[in-house]
């Protein structure tokens, strides 16, 4: 059972930066995963943020992708050692602001569907003020 922690989120101002780190555990050591990034800001919809794919039991990674958004702004990346998957946001605007969520799913990404993803953490406040 793969169980994922979310930190890192807070207040910021528009312009400035914040890194979201997602630790997980519990993965299949030989199988491969889609780690995304998800954010929910009130009223709205769940929407994908960032995918990256990992293989090995997440030793190693694959193709990133960004929705439109976030593209130049945003970089997700990860930390074999650490077993964390990161999330640096610069240049952040005030529409950024939102519950910001891990998640995880087997397999390829290619996928932006919050119901293709079966793992999630417990979320981080993201807070951008213009």
């Amino acid at each position: 059972q793969v169980q994922l922690v979310e930190s890192g989120g807070g207040s910021v101002q528009a312009g400035g930066s914040l890194r979201l780190s997602c630790a997980a555990s519990g993965y299949t050591y030989s199988a491969s995963y889609c780690m995304a990034w998800f954010r929910q800001a009130p009223g709205k919809e769940r929407e994908g943020v960032a995918t990256i794919y990992t293989f090995g039991g997440m030793q190693y990674s694959g193709t990133t992708d960004y929705v439109d958004s976030v593209k130049g702004r945003f970089t997700i990346s990860r930390d074999n050692a650490k077993n964390t998957v990161y999330l640096q946001m610069n240049s952040l605007k005030p529409e950024d602001t939102a519950m910001y969520y891990c998640a995880a799913r087997r397999g390829f990404c290619g996928t932006w569907r919050a119901d293709d993803f079966g793992y999630w953490g417990q979320g981080t406040q993201v807070t951008v003020s213009s």
